[in-house]
């Protein structure tokens, strides 16, 4: 039986691991081709490798969001190698927690540039393919930070950026059936959580202990449940969801 985005080219954007990983995953195995760029070459060649030995079509290449340049050839690579981009998910991101007074000029700027500049050239990149065809899906990845989280002025700015980030794209490329949105993760097991757990000085164990018991469903979040709300907003079916934010955090948060 065919996946669900069978003949599809996903394009993900911190895709060696994490919540990135787990996307790019749910796509391989539900029939898409994966294009996957990374910083971290170790693990995009780790996660490249394993993704090829089960048989999937993969692009991988080590690319920096923040230059343009590198976004913009990846993505033609992508386009080149599959013959469309379908699918952009704007994954990466990174964490420069501190309290305000404490907070550089240089943590602010790594977190505004990463998520938000990132996520800018990987959109204009994939736009002109995805209006070529006619077809596309935009799926940003924001933060229950963006409610606002202490420690992450930073964090928390350029993720509530990134959801009036999304709703414009809704309105300005709907029209070219391309659709805009957002997953808000809550508390999920990743890398990232350790090394805030490590900042703060609490063990993983801890801090999963902590964040469940403020959970309403009574668990912490693992990055499937991620990819499975970004693969809601990838679907075809899903196209006249536009513009939204899905906040994917074990309960309410807003």
């Amino acid at each position: 039986m065919a996946g669900r985005f069978e003949g599809r080219v996903a394009f993900v954007t911190g895709g060696s691991r994490g919540i990135g990983k787990g996307i790019v995953e749910l796509f391989a195995e539900e029939g898409a081709k994966v294009a996957l760029i990374d910083l971290n070459e170790e693990a995009l060649s780790e996660t490249a490798s394993e993704l090829k030995e089960k048989g999937y079509e993969v692009y991988a290449k080590v690319a920096n969001v923040v230059d343009p340049e590198q976004v913009e050839a990846a993505v033609k690579e992508a386009h080149d190698a599959f013959g469309r981009i379908d699918i952009l998910v704007n994954n990466a991101g990174v964490i420069r927690d501190n309290l305000l007074f404490k907070m550089t000029d240089a943590d602010w700027q790594t977190v505004m540039d990463v998520h938000l500049k990132g996520s800018f050239n990987a959109a204009r990149a994939a736009q002109k393919y995805m209006v070529e065809q006619k077809y596309g899906r935009i799926i940003n990845i924001s933060s229950t930070s963006a409610l606002g989280n202490r420690g992450q002025a930073n964090y928390a700015a350029a993720k509530a950026g990134l959801q009036g980030f999304t709703k414009t794209l809704a309105i300005e490329l709907g029209r070219y059936g391309i659709t805009a949105n957002s997953v808000a993760p809550g508390f999920i097991e990743t890398d990232m959580t350790k090394a805030t757990a490590e900042r703060i000085g609490v063990s993983f164990e801890q801090m999963i202990q902590a964040s469940v018991a403020a959970i309403p469903v009574g668990r912490s979040g693992k990055p499937a449940d991620i990819a499975n709300a970004v693969a809601f907003f990838a679907d075809e079916k899903s196209s006249f969801v536009n513009g939204q934010v899905i906040y994917v955090a074990g309960g309410p948060k807003c």
